[in-house]
């Protein structure tokens, strides 16, 4: 009961150090993401909001893909790092929340929501929170100022994630098969934190989506509305 309570001790700070580090460091660059969308995956958009245009299921598609880049990076990362067992569990997890914070920004662009404001930026922790399993009130958003917020988050993330995978990563204590395993939870964390945060994206795009259609049927019925008055 001691060792877990240790390790996950341990982990609940690597993971508290890696988000935070990676809030104040890691960003997926959306103007050069936009070019990536239009000239590595062919997608016919002159801005973000084009995606709304997309079909959904290629969108989906693109997910799926950033999704997977990201596990095979963080396995690789894993392997890497692991073989220092429980030594490099800290610097390991912290590398592993800037991947996995970098694949929930891709998926956040990818269904048309960018994180160039603050109310942006607290919709990212809200679906990385979500992605951990974290529900975060919009009262919480409402009352706190976006340098007090996402910290609080932060934490509220790491706690949960510790106890999540407190039971998986107790192999590492294993220094020879530390690599194996590192690699494989690498794999499956940014594998299950991916999904999450896509099924949360999704469904606020076809929110989105949905608004933007009755929004241009109204305008189509107004304009034939004054069409019939001429």
């Amino acid at each position: 009961m001691g060792e877990k309570s240790w390790l996950r001790r341990r982990i609940k700070d690597g993971l508290h150090r890696g988000f935070q580090h990676a809030y104040e460091t890691v960003k997926v660059d959306p103007a050069r993401f936009l070019l990536q969308l239009r000239a590595a995956y062919g997608l016919p958009i002159t801005n973000l909001q084009g995606v709304y245009s997309v079909e959904i299921t290629r969108l989906d598609d693109l997910a799926t893909r950033f999704i997977r880049s990201g596990m095979k990076v963080a396995a690789v990362e894993g392997a890497g790092l692991g073989l220092g067992g429980m030594l490099t569990i800290v610097p390991d997890l912290s590398i592993l929340a800037g991947i996995t914070l970098r694949t929930i920004q891709k998926l956040s662009l990818v269904y048309g929501f960018e994180y160039s404001t603050d109310e942006e930026t607290a919709e990212l922790w809200i679906a990385a929170a979500s992605a951990a399993g974290v529900d975060i009130s919009r009262e919480l958003l409402e009352k706190e100022v976006i340098n007090k917020f996402v910290p609080r988050v932060i934490q509220r993330i790491a706690v949960q994630a510790s106890g999540e995978v407190v039971e998986k990563w107790s192999g590492r204590v294993i220094p020879v098969a530390s690599s194996l395993i590192g690699a494989g939870l690498n794999y499956y964390f940014v594998r299950a934190w991916g999904e999450r945060a896509r099924a949360h994206f999704r469904e606020r795009h076809l929110e989105t989506r949905n608004r933007i259609v009755k929004g241009s049927d109204a305008i189509l019925l107004l304009d034939s509305a004054q069409g019939m008055q001429k």
